[in-house]
């Protein structure tokens, strides 16, 4: 707290101003009672478990304080008990705005316990000096600590997240794995798969494309933990990946507002389906959700939440069997002249709205009638009519996947 400050001796009288020795461990019991009842200490009362390492911790900054003004210069070493203190203060769960909160309160108590007497000589600018001294070796201390401490605690705990996500999604949500996490599973999930495209700074020639997306995949956790903290689990790439979301923790219409919230903070539109299961289905509803997931992209639908129940034939028809390789066949002729399969994606896409495909095909109505009409000659199945229109809509659906 002080460049140089009064030495005992120096005070009028000639009287020291720091205490003595043997009063160091009354003042620190003191102190720590002090502490105790402003309610801003961080272990408690001095009675409480803790109390005893408070006091020594408090001996120490009072020690290091006096040897400060009495030498001159900070002393050499540590003090005794602050570090092992403030790793038991973060296991604990103390806030550290609380612990240094105290320390604050600590210091300027401590002060007005060693000079009392405002004539003692006392300089105040080397005392300022000591003082911000004496809060930067604590601040540091214990800050240091915590961090480590935290790091620790979030790593097993960041084990335990894992053990339970990888029991879920490989189906053992029942099994002694998921218990094994310490993490007790909730009753029901619902289940996201999500596609998340690449944010447009990927794509830039003087960025770093990795370091782009794991930005957007940091931005993409922190608004999931920030919504949920530890309870969603997720295992997730900067492409998309899979979200559990405790059914006690949001609903059913919540789902579209917590895409769309992750996808602001992401900053890139995301498409997602979702399935609900018990603990012990995960697995299965993680399945279902990727491949309702593949078949919206290759159906070219738009970003936000599909749902099974809006996607049920889309989704039957792009499953393997004979139904799917019949309906394929009916496009074969169509292999040829790409414009045409397009045209025909185009004006099943705009719900057979003659004026919107041809806007989105940039031409004119009547040359979309003329593909039309070559459509029908090449299949065999006129667009305009309806029964046709059914056949090559599924047969458009069935051939949306590339696997065989």
């Amino acid at each position: 707290m002080a460049e140089s400050s009064v030495r005992p001796g120096s005070g009028p009288g000639n009287s020291p101003i720091s205490p003595a020795r043997p009063e160091m461990h009354r003042l620190s019991r003191d102190l720590t009672a002090r502490l105790a009842r402003s309610g801003i200490a961080c272990a408690g009362a001095p009675n409480a478990p803790a109390g005893a390492d408070l006091t020594a911790v408090v001996r120490g900054c009072l020690g290091w304080l006096v040897q400060r003004l009495e030498l001159g210069r900070a002393p050499d070493g540590r003090i005794e008990r602050l570090e092992p203190a403030a790793a038991e203060w973060a296991r604990d769960g103390v806030p550290i705005d609380t612990v240094l909160r105290g320390v604050h309160h600590g210091v300027r108590a401590g002060l007005d316990a060693l000079f009392p007497d405002p004539a003692s000589g006392f300089d105040i600018t080397t005392g300022t000096t000591a003082v911000v001294e004496l809060l930067d070796l604590i601040s540091c201390t214990v800050s240091k600590a915590y961090i480590r401490e935290l790091r620790g605690a979030a790593d097993g705990h960041q084990t335990s997240v894992h053990t339970l996500t990888s029991a879920l999604l490989g189906g053992h949500g029942g099994s002694a794995m998921a218990r094994e996490s310490g993490i007790a599973p909730a009753p029901g999930y619902f289940v996201l798969a999500l596609a998340v495209p690449a944010h447009s700074d990927e794509h830039r020639p003087d960025l770093d494309r990795a370091v782009v997306a794991r930005r957007k995949l940091r931005r993409l956790q922190s608004a999931l933990a920030g919504r949920f903290g530890e309870h969603a689990l997720s295992l997730l790439s900067v492409d998309g990946g899979t979200v559990l979301v405790p059914e006690d923790r949001c609903t059913e219409a919540e789902i579209d507002d917590l895409v769309r919230e992750l996808a602001a903070a992401a900053l890139v539109p995301l498409t997602a389906t979702v399935f609900s299961a018990p603990p012990e289905s995960v697995a299965t509803a993680a399945r279902q959700a990727h491949e309702l997931l593949d078949t919206v992209e290759q159906l070219g639908l738009q970003p936000g939440v599909h749902r099974f129940d809006e996607l049920a034939l889309e989704y039957q028809l792009t499953r393997p069997g004979i139904g799917r390789d019949l309906l394929r066949t009916q496009l074969a002729p169509l292999t040829e002249h790409p414009e045409l399969l397009h045209t025909l994606r185009v004006y099943i896409a705009a719900d057979r709205h003659r004026q919107l495909a041809a806007q989105r095909l940039y031409v004119h109505p009547n040359t979309l009638d003329y593909r039309l009409r070559r459509v029908g000659e090449l299949t065999g199945l006129n667009p305009t009519e309806p029964r046709d229109w059914w056949y090559l809509h599924a047969a458009v659906v069935a051939t949306a996947r590339a696997d065989p």
